[in-house]
């Protein structure tokens, strides 16, 4: 049987006998800061996924943040284990790299076009990219053939509250990215869709949204929820329009109205930079809110077309 342990940095920080086969430390950004004392501390916690590897494991680090490109020449020249580089936005000597969707790997005497990723419709983004980078580089650690690790890509059908596709009304598509609770993990989301309707607000992290002000021009219009609300609109107001709705299910139907009326294709994207705690009791109860309330608009519409 094969273990797979997506571990915070809270468990890796209590941690000392974790040895896994194949590791995998995709990015750092920060985070939790409050409990590492200080990004320094935030750092030597998640890099504890490496601690106890030796002769015969995998360590996969993504290299495309300075944290993961410190850490990796770091691990390089320990030396002890086999490691494999991954980057979403460039190609590397050595390692495996997605350029314009395109998966390569690079672990042999060359490069080696793996699959085209603009084809695999649960994985969209440049996030999603890295991601699948460091899926195939640990399947390959697992003994699969680049064949069946390219299957395995081609047919993920998605997880709940990651940039799922919940519903289509008309040319109104929903999609839940309910577990992006802050504003570097609401950015992968916002990056990937050319215009959005978007939901955000609830609990604000430390730093808010500013960091996002090179995608307001995405925006078409923000539907602001929760604590949040009051301080998102001040950030927002001259860069996008702005309703602040309160709830979600308010969020939900305004957001629909004002997409469908554009008459274009288009998203609404749940996608908070938030916590959800202010609401609701985590990011998957406010994930299955954003589903309901989707379906409450759903279900008229049937009702209509049977009639």
């Amino acid at each position: 049987a094969v273990y797979v342990l997506e571990m915070s940095s809270y468990q890796l920080d209590l941690t000392s006998s974790l040895k896994p086969d194949v590791s995998l430390l995709l990015n750092i950004t920060p985070d939790h800061l409050d409990r590492h004392g200080g990004m320094d501390g935030y750092v030597a916690a998640k890099r504890r996924v490496l601690l106890n590897q030796g002769k015969g494991d995998t360590a996969i680090i993504g290299v495309d943040d300075p944290y993961g490109q410190r850490i990796c020449t770091e691990v390089v020249a320990a030396n002890r284990r086999t490691i494999v580089p991954i980057s979403s936005s460039k190609a590397i000597g050595r390692g495996v790299y997605v350029l314009q969707g395109l998966l390569y790997d690079a672990t042999g005497e060359r490069a080696v076009e793996i699959a085209d990723l603009l084809r695999a419709r649960s994985l969209p983004g440049r996030h999603n990219w890295q991601n699948a980078a460091a899926a195939y580089a640990a399947a390959r650690g697992l003994g699969l053939t680049p064949e069946e690790a390219a299957e395995g890509l081609m047919t993920f059908p998605g997880l709940a509250h990651r940039m799922e596709t919940v519903g289509q009304l008309g040319r109104v598509r929903f999609v839940n990215d309910s577990k992006a609770t802050n504003a570097d993990a609401a950015r992968q989301a916002m990056s990937s869709y050319p215009k959005i309707y978007w939901i955000a607000g609830g609990q604000a992290k430390a730093g808010g949204i500013e960091s996002l002000s090179d995608l307001f021009p995405r925006i078409e219009k923000a539907y602001l929820i929760g604590e949040a609300s009051h301080t998102f609109a001040d950030v927002l107001t001259g860069k996008a329009p702005v309703a602040e709705c309160g709830t979600l299910e308010r969020a939900v139907s305004r957001a629909y109205a004002d997409a469908a009326a554009s008459g274009q294709e288009a998203v609404v994207l749940l996608s908070p930079a938030c916590a959800s705690f202010d609401q609701f009791a985590d990011f998957e109860a406010r994930g299955d809110a954003f589903r309901h309330a989707v379906q409450a608009l759903e279900a008229p519409a049937q009702q209509g077309a049977r009639a």
